[in-house]
């Protein structure tokens, strides 16, 4: 059972078992079955407690809609993944999750999914702090001289970590797809907002 969170949003409980039987072995999974249930459980928990969700579109007290509501209304740092038997159709253009999966699901395509999920989600925790470290090496280098620059520990700190990212960046860099470079972008443009 690994670290990384994952919840199971579907009605259908033997769906939900398979699902677990999945991911369990790779990821620490949690499972219910209503929309009001996902609400509670997300709205207390705490903004990290669950890195992807694999959320049904039609659940039996309401649409799987409601809870990605919840998800960007709430800041919530997340990816979701909808896992559903609904074709898509031009709706989905307005839905705010990060990839649609069309049920009946294969051991092989969830797993993939959720790495996808994981991906796109420590990218955009890396740009993160890419842009916020930039930013401070930028000030700094506007504000103080080279040699002030050149003998400070903390600002060849800086520096390293600069390096270290760039490192990780292509390591992840490597598993992302066209798609997952669209969401990423995307995202950014909501946070700029």
């Amino acid at each position: 059972m690994g670290d990384r969170r994952v919840l199971v949003v579907e009605d259908d409980e033997s769906i939900a078992g398979l699902y677990e039987q999945f991911l369990a072995d790779l990821y620490t999974i949690e499972t219910v079955h209503t929309a009001a249930d996902a609400i509670e459980l997300l709205q207390r928990a705490d903004q990290t407690a669950f890195e992807v969700v694999l959320l049904d579109r039609r659940l039996p007290d309401g649409p799987g809609s409601d809870v990605l509501e919840v998800i960007n209304n709430n800041e919530l740092d997340c990816r979701v993944g909808m896992v559903t038997g609904v074709e898509p159709d031009f709706d989905i253009v307005d839905m705010g999750f990060d990839l649609y999966i069309v049920k009946p699901v294969t051991r092989s395509d969830l797993r993939q999914a959720v790495e996808k999920l994981f991906v796109r989600s420590e990218y955009d925790g890396l740009l993160q702090e890419a842009t916020a470290l930039a930013s401070k090496r930028a000030l700094l280098e506007s504000e103080k001289s080279s040699s002030e620059l050149a003998e400070s520990e903390d600002y060849t700190d800086l520096l390293d970590r600069i390096d270290d990212l760039d490192e990780e960046f292509i390591e992840v860099a490597e598993n992302l797809t066209s798609e997952d470079y669209r969401v990423v972008f995307r995202d950014l443009g909501r946070s700029a907002e």
